[in-house]
């Protein structure tokens, strides 16, 4: 306090009297264990000095209550009043003569001093008294736990003093209990002095300082009690007392323990603590920090939704609970938390939910039928009022929307629902919605992105199916004049059942994606192209093939004879109205296999290349779906390859595919092959 102190006649007079209060509890140990007349009056002196302290503590606030603002006018005031008392009560701690440290019970001293100190505890319980009472109703809450300790501290006082004038004695108990009183007092005065900030001295309280200790003096009562109890039994309990003694104690600890081990018992002290303490019930950031690490944890067994109902749930000491969200117009539930879960569903546009959306109110069930104008035009829908346990609903709202809503069960300690643990579910709930929403955000884009890979993926089939329609087209055009010839017999079924494997690698190209799902593995590109050229029918006569034997690359069979055979088509159809040829070389090229496929067909431009050709949907071929070129580069450079195109208007084109030989590492990138090449 000393510390923290802003200044101010109040604090003053709060640090003086704390001050004289530990000076006097020093003193009166010095005097007992150094007896000496000269402490006895030192001890004297300072608790008269402590009295007075407070006495005027009390008076300054009693004058200063309704005006801050005239707080040196009301301590002149305060002093002038206090003068005359304060110096009596001195002259009698003077007064008062040492105890005979032989006996310190009997009663030393004019009975004169005593009726002064009795007087002045009667004085000290009215100031007590009046500054409750002339406290505002509304104020009262930040007062109470300093008249309960000044008020406890008068009281045990004048206890003693008027005991001491009735029975002529001190009762020494009763003053060595002096000591422990104002210890306590000090932490109600601390408690008072955090919820009054007009006293210009900081305090901060822990609750969960307050709560171990208030646990730790239960606890210990608990003991004191077990331990008269067993006396008795001890006592009172013949041969068997000692047995019973024992057994008495081992069942009080098994007691104990299952009392510091229940929820339900440190919830209730948690309330009862918060009640009557503190000025708000939460520690804010405590609350925060456990709200987010709950949220934010992962644990075995329990998926993101338990978690928002269990980090909701633990702010007001909820058992569990139920999380419902909205998908297509209809909230159902998704998770719950030791609560019955039910297949009933809410629409977004009932009572409810509209409700909750348009209010953001945290719905206490029990007042829905007690107090109606609290929740207008609410109707409770039937599932949810005859849900077992249910307490409150905690609205999900995110922005303008209602994504979702929690059910509460009971909790563990009756909880009064005010405006702060309404305040503080709805800031929860805010922050938990948007963590849900972000989640429903970030699995919606990568729903999107597999159905953009599934459009991408259907263009690339929808492209092999314009070939393989194509090539159809071409056999039916052809049977009307060789039907009967054997030799197109036999070709015409060769090239419906390479229709047909196509087609079947399609199917089960759309069940798997895009992506390989085997490793590439070594394939022949002679008998790869030998099957492409096989397949073009009479157009094979355009076709010159220079392919160095045995020449095997990392790839997949099918996929590379689509692109290769992609390319082929596209060099022929380039050929057919300038009556051209079309060139296919394989060879080997340091660490590459290369498939050369040339053309003197229409070519193309420099920018077309550059800006269009292997970019999805753009083709210069009016039939075409610009697809064919950008699922070959995607594919070639997937497997560590490379494509290269040289091209020129009416001076054909030529394409180099780079693939991997079998047998060597996947090159790091494209600049590092080219530089080991040309080494």
């Amino acid at each position: 306090m000393v510390v923290s102190w802003r200044g101010g006649a109040r604090a003053a007079l709060l640090l003086g009297a704390i001050a004289f209060s530990a000076l006097w509890s020093a003193l009166i140990w010095a005097s007992l264990t150094f007896p000496a007349s000269a402490l006895w009056q030192a001890a004297g002196f300072a608790d008269a000095l402590r009295i007075s302290s407070w006495l005027i503590f009390l008076t300054l606030l009693l004058e200063g209550w309704q005006r801050t603002d005239n707080v040196k006018f009301a301590t002149k005031r305060t002093v002038r009043y206090f003068a005359a008392p304060a110096a009596l009560l001195l002259a009698s701690a003077l007064l008062v003569p040492p105890p005979p440290w032989e006996n310190i019970s009997e009663l030393t001293g004019q009975l004169g001093d005593y009726y002064v100190l009795l007087a002045i505890s009667v004085f000290g319980l009215a100031l007590t008294e009046q500054l409750y009472q002339r406290t505002p109703e509304n104020r009262r809450w930040a007062i109470k736990p300093l008249v309960i300790g000044l008020g406890g501290m008068f009281a045990l006082d004048l206890l003693i003093y008027s005991g001491a004038i009735l029975l002529h004695r001190l009762d020494p108990a009763m003053w060595a209990a002096r000591g422990i009183a104002d210890a306590l007092v000090i932490f109600l005065v601390g408690v008072s002095t955090a919820r009054n900030t007009s006293w210009t001295v900081d305090v901060q309280i822990s609750r969960d300082v307050v709560y171990q200790s208030t646990a730790l003096l239960i606890t210990g009562a608990y003991l004191l009690v077990v331990a008269g109890a067993a006396y008795w039994v001890h006592f009172f309990g013949g041969e068997w007392g000692g047995t019973l003694q024992v057994a008495l104690v081992f069942a009080a600890l098994l007691g104990l323990a299952a009392l510091l081990l229940s929820r339900e018992l440190r919830a209730r002290v948690r309330v009862l603590i918060s009640k009557n303490l503190f000025s708000y019930r939460y520690e804010y950031r405590q609350e925060w920090l456990r709200f987010t690490r709950v949220l934010g944890t992962t644990e075995p067994g329990i998926n993101l939704y338990q978690r928002v109902v269990r980090s909701l749930a633990d702010l007001v000491e909820s058992n569990g609970g139920a999380i419902w969200l909205e998908r297509d117009g209809v909230f159902s539930e998704v998770a719950n938390v030791d609560m019955q879960r039910i297949q009933e569903t809410e629409s977004s546009t009932g009572s409810l939910a509209s409700f909750l959306a348009r209010t953001d109110w945290v719905i206490r069930l029990e007042e829905v039928s007690e107090y109606p104008a609290k929740y207008p035009e609410l109707v409770i829908p039937a599932w949810l009022d005859q849900l077992p346990g249910a307490w409150l609903v905690v609205p999900l709202p995110s922005g303008n929307d209602l994504i979702g809503f929690v059910v509460l069960a009971r909790p563990r300690a009756e909880i009064d629902i005010n405006w702060e643990v309404r305040d503080l579910l709805k800031t929860a709930s805010r922050q938990a919605a948007s963590y849900l929403a972000q989640i429903r955000a970030k699995e919606a884009l990568v729903e999107a992105e597999q159905f953009d890979a599934f459009n991408r993926m259907s263009a690339f089939v929808v492209h092999d199916l314009k070939n393989l329609v194509a090539q159809l087209a071409l056999v039916v055009k052809n049977a009307e004049r060789h039907r009967d010839n054997p030799e197109f017999q036999r070709d015409m079924l060769e090239t419906v059942e390479h229709a047909v494997g196509r087609m079947n690698q399609l199917m089960l190209q759309l069940r798997t994606g895009t992506t390989p799902m085997e490793k590439p593995r070594p394939v022949d590109l002679g008998v790869i192209i030998g099957r492409i050229i096989a397949s073009k029918g009479p157009r094979q006569s355009i076709i010159d093939l220079d392919a160095q034997p045995n020449v095997r690359v990392l790839a997949h069979d099918d996929r590379v004879e689509r692109v290769i055979g992609h390319m082929i088509q596209n060099a022929i159809e380039a050929t057919e109205t300038t009556n051209g040829h079309v060139r296919v070389r394989i060879y080997i090229e340091g660490s590459w296999a290369v498939v050369a496929i040339a053309d003197d067909g229409v070519g193309m431009t420099e920018d077309f290349i550059r800006d269009h050709l292997f970019h999805p949907f753009q083709t210069s071929k009016p039939q075409g779906m610009g697809i064919g070129m950008y699922e070959s580069i995607q594919y070639i450079n997937g497997i560590g390859g490379r494509i290269e195109v040289e091209s020129s208007p009416n001076a054909g084109t030529r394409f180099d595919v780079f693939l991997q030989l079998a047998g060597t590492s996947l090159p790091a990138n494209r600049d590092q092959n080219r530089a080991r090449e040309t080494a």
